[in-house]
């Protein structure tokens, strides 16, 4: 129940976002956003995991600071598997990616979300 709230709320802030604050990005619908953020969730479960292993020395080089370039980079696949969502360049992403961890994170906080232990 929990990771489906998560993934409501990614795809509500991700769809808000881009309505509101982002030219850059483009979603077509409120059901592509919840979409995305279930490919989004996906991909941050499957490759993310390998990416920060294999990056390790630039992130601890970067004081990890390379870890948004990879969340930009999980958009930018996310994006490239979804036809309804359009993101017009890295930077896009990159910033795309501060804002829906940061709006995700107090939404999901007030909403009451349970911490997992």
């Amino acid at each position: 129940m929990n990771f489906l709230l998560k993934v409501l709320i990614t795809g509500l802030i991700a769809y808000l976002l881009q309505l509101y604050v982002l030219s850059g990005v483009h979603i077509d619908d409120i059901k592509t956003a919840a979409l995305f953020a279930l490919i989004l969730a996906i991909l941050n479960v499957i490759v993310k995991p390998v990416l920060v292993i294999l990056t390790i020395p630039v992130t601890i080089f970067t004081l990890g600071l390379f870890l948004l370039v990879i969340n930009a980079f999980m958009i930018l696949t996310a994006d490239y598997f979804l036809d309804g969502v359009k993101i017009d360049g890295f930077w896009w992403a990159f910033l795309f990616s501060i804002l829906l961890s940061i709006g995700s994170s107090i939404l999901y906080s007030l909403v009451g979300g349970k911490k997992d232990s």
